[in-house]
């Protein structure tokens, strides 16, 4: 349970952002750095050669064949034209286009920061890289957004789109922010989500979830079904008071979940030693089931570099 946003008088050292802050800069070289680290994930964690079928543009030969008119001439092979005396041209397999699918938590849990933004600044900048890397070599991306109201279920689903409308797309989705408070409540649930991507993704692709795992129940079934066709990273996304109740007296705190009122002395120093033990298990047990699905894990907060400690946990 979090302290609601709107309490305007916090501890010393806590401030709560007044608004959205965005997720800030994105440099291009430390993206480029996270490409190479996230293209070495895949490599090992998605088995088989993954080549894709028919013929194209790529390295590997498929054939050689006479040429014909109207084949690009920089694809014809000397060597077999000098022995053939007849010109012959090199088709290739084509490089595998990969999909990116990200399954993005909107509950109103996200809405929640204490520091220099909001929980759902930084799912914003990590949806955003993943997706700007996703659409290099040909690739596409999907989105699969769970909480959203208005929705069937909860659910929004953006079909994979390439090049700029793919970005575009989820750039306007990440506009709408997240739910208001109690509007997702028993509703669009991040096992909804990951079920629906598992039955949208056919081929073996990469798969981002981005949530920070708060009052979610009953996902760890379909993301290990998830886990067997692709390669999965699992961002879990906290801010630091999430971690203890500081004691600051009387408050009143709302579940932002369901929009449950809770009036709580937080100067007991027992109450915020179970807080602080109960918040402890509950991040243990997600790291746990996590790493025993074999999924990568990478934890992220609003009051670090998340952009840099992303690369670091890549690495």
């Amino acid at each position: 349970m979090a302290a609601s946003p709107l309490l305007r008088r916090p501890a010393a050292g806590l401030r709560v952002p007044d608004a959205r802050q965005g997720p800030g800069p994105i440099p291009g070289p430390l993206l480029d750095a996270l490409d190479v680290a996230i293209q070495r994930l895949i490599t090992h964690t998605l088995a088989g050669s993954r080549r894709a079928t028919g013929v194209g543009l790529g390295t590997e030969l498929a054939q050689l064949r006479l040429y014909e008119p109207g084949d690009d001439v920089r694809h014809i092979d000397a060597a077999a034209s000098a022995r053939t005396a007849a010109l012959h041209v090199r088709v290739h397999v084509p490089e595998r286009a990969l999909t990116t699918w990200i399954v993005l938590d909107l509950s109103p849990s996200m809405a929640f920061g204490t520091t220099e933004r909001l929980k759902i600044d930084v799912a914003e900048g990590v949806a955003l890289v993943f997706a700007r890397l996703g659409l290099r070599r040909a690739g596409s991306v999907g989105v699969v957004a769970c909480g959203v109201p208005g929705e069937p279920g909860g659910i929004h689903v953006l079909p994979p789109r390439g090049s700029k409308p793919g970005l575009i797309a989820v750039r306007k989705l990440l506009e709408q922010g997240v739910a208001p408070d109690g509007a997702a409540s028993g509703r669009g649930s991040l096992a909804d989500a990951i079920a629906r991507t598992f039955k949208l993704s056919k081929l073996a692709g990469l798969v981002v979830v981005i949530s920070d795992f708060r009052d979610q129940r009953d996902w760890e079934r379909p993301l290990g079904a998830l886990r067997l066709r692709h390669s999965v990273v699992a961002i879990e996304v906290g801010d630091p008071a999430e971690a203890e109740l500081p004691a600051v007296g009387r408050l009143a705190v709302v579940d932002p979940e369901t929009g449950a009122l809770l009036r709580v002395d937080s100067s007991n120093a027992r109450l915020r030693a179970r807080f602080a033990a109960l918040e402890r298990e509950r991040r243990a047990a997600v790291a746990a089931e996590l790493r025993r699905l074999g999924i990568t894990h990478i934890p992220l907060s609003t009051d670090h570099d998340w952009l840099v400690e992303l690369g670091r946990r890549l690495r």
